[in-house]
C-alpha cells in the first residue's frame, strides 16, 4: 500500500496548481509525511468512500470552470498520481438482521481538477467492514452507465479487464475517461458482519473522510443523510447501546427499528459510523425464523436459520485441553510468524487454573513444547514463552498431517476438559482432502469427546476452503487474516470465540417433524460467550411451533433450550445466509469434486449478486442515450450499442497454491507484494544475461583471443549495431510506451 499512498501524495501536490474560487488555499499532503512508508500509508489509504483523478499528464490538472494560468507543466508521471476528488453528497442505508449487515451507499463527486477539455480515469474505492462481501456497484457519469454483475465463468479470458480490489475488504472501480468537471455518482452495495460483544451487537462502516474531499461551502450545499434499521429476529426488547452520529428514532415496532440522520453539514463526518445495540436476554434464548422458498432455480426446499444468544446469565466455561498447532516453515519468516507468537502468547495467558495445553510447531518435521499436556500456571507459561522465542524460527517445508494426528493423540488423554486444537498455517498441501477424511474418522470414533478443531489461515497461499472443511467438520471456528497488520487481533479474536464454550454437543429434535431437515455446515457449533449461534439450512415439511434444541454444559449436565418458531417475510433469510452458503457449499465442493454441487454454488452465487470461485464479477459500459434508441434486436444477434463488458479482478481467494508452498514463498498478503525492478533494468538485464549466455564459453574466449584486427573490428561494429538496436527498443518501450492508469 506504500505505492498508493504515494500516488496520493504526489496527487495532493498535483493539486496545488488549482485556484479554488474563493482563494482557498490547495490541500496538502497530512503532516508526518516523512516518518516513513507505513505512517504514509495509515495517513493516506481510504477511511470513507473516496473517489480519486487518476492524472499521466499534469498539464490537464486545473479548475473545470475558471483556468488558473499555471505554467505549462511537460512530461508524464509513471505511475499516475491520484488526486482525491471533492465530495458533493453522501447517502448511507444499512439495514441489521440477525448477525448480518447490508450497506447501501450512495455518494456524488466531481472531478474539480480536471480542465473541461481533458479526460481522465476516476478510482473508486470503498472500504467496507467486518468480513465484507462486495454485492454490486453502480456508476453513472453523464449519460454512461457502469454497473457490476456476476456471471458464470467465461472458457475465455476477457480482453478488457480492471482491478476489483485494493486491498482485502477494500472494493476498487475504475471508471475510464471521465471529463473534467463531471459528476460521478455512485451506488455502492455490500454486506457485512455485525460484531458481538458481551451480549452487544455492533455495526462499524469506514466514515472517516479527509479533510480536503470537502466542497467550498458557499459554492456547494453538502448534504449527509444516515437511514438504519435494526431487525432482531426476537420477540424481545432491544436495548440502544451508543452511537457515533446523532440518529433519530423514526418507527419502534416490536424488535423493529429504524433511525434516520439527514442534515447539511459544514463537514463531512470526520468518524466511522457505529452502532450498538443489544437484545435483552436473561439467559439462553433463541428461535427459528422459516420462510418459503424465493426461488426454484437451484433448490425448491424451504429455508430455515437457527438463533441462540449465550445471554447474560454468566454460564460456566468449559474447561479447556488447547493443543496450538502453528506452521513454521520458511514462507512464515518476518512479521507473520512474529505476529502469530504474540498471539499465541496472549492466548496462553487467558488460560486458567484447570486448563491444560501444548504447543506443536511443524515445517518438514515437527517439533512439542512438551510430551504431554501441561497444566496451566505461572511456571509452564513462562516456560512456554522461553520455547517460543528459542523454536518459532521459520525454515523448512509444510506437513500438516503429522502434526494434526499428534495434537490428536495428546488429547486423548483429556477426559476432564473439552479438548480443542488451533490450527494456523500459511500454506497448501497435496495431502489436503486425506486430512478432511482422518479428522472425519477421528470424529466418528470418539463421539462427543472428539477435539474440536478451528482453522486460521494466513495469506492466499493458503487453502482458505479447506481449513473452513476442516473447522466445519471438527465442529470448531475458521478465519484469516489477509493482512499482515491484522494477524494478531484476528488470531485473538478467533481464540477467543472458540475456547469459551458454554454448550457444547448441540442437537435439534425437529428431524422427527420433517421429511428432509439439512445444515449448511456439517456439524452444529457449540454455542460461546463471544459469539451467538447462527446456522442456516433447508427443509422439506412442516415446523412445529417450537422445537427443543438440547446440549451440555460445563458440569456434563444436560440443558434443553426452547426455540420458537416465526415464520417471517420482512427478513430476506436467503439474502442474509448467502455469503455464508456460498462458503460452506464451495468447500463441499471442492472435497467432493462434485459438480453437481458447483452448479448449485453458480446459481447461488449470481442470484444473490455475492462472488463465488465458479463465477466472476463483470462491469457492464452502457451509453444510456444509445440504449434508448436501440430497438430489440433477434436473439443471437450482437451489435456496436451492446454494454462493453471488463471483468474485474482479484476479487477471489482461489483454492490455495502448492507451488509457492513447495517452493516456500513468503506469506502472500493483499498489503505486500514483492520488489519490482524498475522496467529499464529489467530490459538491461535481459540483454546482459543474453550476451553472458554467449559469451560464457571458454571456448569463444580463445576464438575471440585468435581474431585479426580486421575480423575483431568487424565484431565490434556488429556488436555496437546490436547494442544501438538493443537500446532503441529499451527506451521505446521505456519512455514512449505510455502510461496504465
Amino acid at each position: 500500500m506504500e505505492d498508493f499512498a504515494r500516488a496520493v501524495e504526489d496527487g495532493l501536490k498535483l493539486s496545488k496548481r488549482l485556484v479554488l474560487p474563493g482563494g482557498l488555499p490547495p490541500p496538502r499532503p497530512p503532516a508526518g509525511m516523512e516518518r516513513g512508508p507505513d505512517a504514509a500509508a495509515a495517513l493516506l489509504l481510504p477511511a470513507a468512500p473516496m473517489a480519486y483523478a487518476v492524472v499521466s499528464d499534469p498539464g490537464a490538472v486545473d479548475t473545470p470552470d475558471v483556468p488558473s494560468y499555471q505554467p505549462y507543466v511537460y512530461g508524464r508521471l509513471d505511475p499516475p498520481a491520484l488526486i482525491p476528488l471533492q465530495m458533493k453528497e453522501i447517502d448511507l442505508a444499512v439495514d441489521c438482521a440477525l448477525d448480518t449487515a447490508a450497506v447501501t451507499l450512495r455518494a456524488r463527486w466531481w472531478l474539480h481538477c480536471i480542465t473541461r477539455s481533458r479526460e481522465c480515469d476516476v478510482r473508486l474505492v470503498v472500504p467496507m467492514g467486518e468480513q465484507g462481501s462486495i454485492l454490486g456497484a453502480e456508476v453513472t457519469v453523464g449519460r454512461m452507465s457502469y454497473n457490476t454483475q456476476v456471471t458464470e465463468v467465461e472458457d475465455q479470458t476477457m480482453e478488457n479487464t480492471m482491478k476489483g480490489i485494493l486491498k482485502p475488504h477494500m472494493f476498487c472501480l475504475t471508471i475510464p475517461q471521465v471529463e473534467g468537471g463531471a459528476d460521478i455518482v455512485a451506488t455502492v452495495r455490500w454486506s457485512q458482519k455485525l460484531h458481538y460483544d458481551n451480549g452487544r451487537f455492533t455495526v462499524d462502516i469506514p466514515f472517516r473522510f479527509p479533510y480536503y474531499v470537502n466542497p467550498l461551502p458557499k459554492v456547494f450545499m453538502k448534504r449527509e443523510k444516515i437511514q438504519l434499521t435494526v431487525n432482531s429476529g426476537f420477540s424481545k426488547e432491544v436495548l440502544l447501546q451508543g452511537t457515533s452520529h446523532s440518529l433519530k428514532e423514526k418507527a419502534r415496532q416490536g424488535d423493529k427499528l429504524s433511525f434516520l440522520h439527514e442534515a447539511v453539514v459544514e463537514n463531512w463526518s470526520n468518524k466511522d459510523f457505529t452502532f450498538s445495540y443489544s437484545v435483552y436476554s436473561g439467559d439462553l434464548s433463541g428461535g427459528i425464523h422459516v420462510q418459503p422458498s424465493i426461488s426454484q432455480d437451484y433448490d425448491d426446499r424451504d429455508t430455515f436459520s437457527i438463533f441462540i444468544l449465550p445471554g447474560s446469565g454468566n454460564r460456566k466455561v468449559f474447561k479447556k485441553a488447547v493443543v496450538f498447532v502453528v506452521d513454521t516453515s520458511g514462507s512464515m519468516k518476518g512479521k507473520p510468524l512474529e505476529n502469530v507468537k504474540n498471539a499465541v502468547s496472549t492466548a496462553l495467558s487467558e488460560l486458567v487454573q484447570g486448563d491444560y495445553f501444548n504447543i506443536i510447531t511443524f515445517n518438514e518435521e515437527l517439533h512439542s513444547f512438551s510430551s504431554c499436556l501441561e497444566k496451566v500456571n505461572e511456571k509452564a507459561i513462562a516456560s512456554a514463552n522461553d520455547w517460543m522465542n528459542a523454536n518459532f524460527v521459520a525454515e523448512g517445508g509444510t506437513d500438516i498431517m503429522h502434526p494434526l494426528n499428534e495434537a490428536m493423540a495428546l488429547l486423548s488423554s483429556a477426559h476432564d476438559a473439552l479438548p480443542q486444537i488451533f490450527l494456523m498455517t500459511d500454506g497448501s498441501v497435496d495431502d489436503e482432502h486425506d486430512i478432511c477424511q482422518t479428522v472425519k474418522n477421528e470424529l466418528l470414533s470418539r463421539g462427543s469427546k472428539s477435539p474440536r478443531i478451528s482453522t486460521f489461515g494466513l495469506g492466499l497461499y493458503c487453502n482458505h476452503y479447506f481449513l473452513r472443511m476442516v473447522a466445519s467438520i471438527g465442529k470448531g471456528h475458521f478465519d484469516a487474516a489477509l493482512e499482515t497488520g491484522s494477524i494478531e487481533s484476528r488470531i485473538l479474536k478467533w481464540f477467543r470465540k472458540a475456547s469459551n464454550t458454554i454448550v457444547a454437543n448441540i442437537s435439534i429434535d425437529a428431524t422427527g417433524h420433517l421429511n428432509d431437515f439439512e445444515v449448511d455446515s456439517e456439524y452444529i457449533p457449540d454455542i460461546s460467550t463471544q459469539c451467538p449461534l447462527c446456522i442456516s439450512g433447508k427443509y422439506q415439511g412442516k415446523f412445529p411451533e417450537t422445537v427443543v434444541a438440547t446440549g451440555y454444559l460445563a458440569d456434563m449436565t444436560e440443558i434443553s433450550i426452547e426455540l420458537k418458531v416465526q415464520h417471517i417475510t420482512d427478513m430476506p433469510l436467503d439474502n442474509i445466509f448467502a455469503a455464508q452458503q456460498i462458503a460452506l457449499l464451495t468447500a463441499k465442493a471442492w472435497l467432493s469434486a462434485d459438480k453437481q454441487l458447483e452448479r448449485k454454488v453458480i446459481k447461488l452465487s449470481i442470484e444473490n449478486s455475492v462472488l463465488s470461485e465458479y463465477t466472476s464479477m463483470v462491469v457492464l459500459q452502457t451509453n444510456l442515450d444509445a440504449a434508448q434508441k436501440v430497438k430489440q434486436k433477434p436473439k443471437g444477434r450482437t451489435g456496436a450499442n451492446e454494454p462493453l463488458r471488463f471483468q474485474l479482478h482479484g476479487l477471489k481467494l482461489g483454492f490455495g497454491d502448492k507451488a509457492a508452498t513447495r517452493e516456500n514463498l513468503l506469506t502472500a498478503f493483499g498489503d505486500e507484494k514483492p520488489l519490482e525492478m524498475l522496467k529499464i533494468f529489467k530490459k538491461a538485464g535481459g540483454c546482459c544475461s543474453r550476451v553472458a549466455d554467449c559469451l560464457c564459453c571458454m571456448c569463444c574466449i580463445k576464438a575471440c583471443n585468435r581474431m585479426n584486427d580486421q575480423c575483431a573490428i568487424l565484431l565490434a561494429q556488429v556488436c555496437a549495431a546490436l547494442s544501438c538496436l538493443g537500446c532503441y527498443e529499451c527506451c521505446a518501450e521505456v519512455c514512449c510506451g505510455g502510461s496504465e492508469s
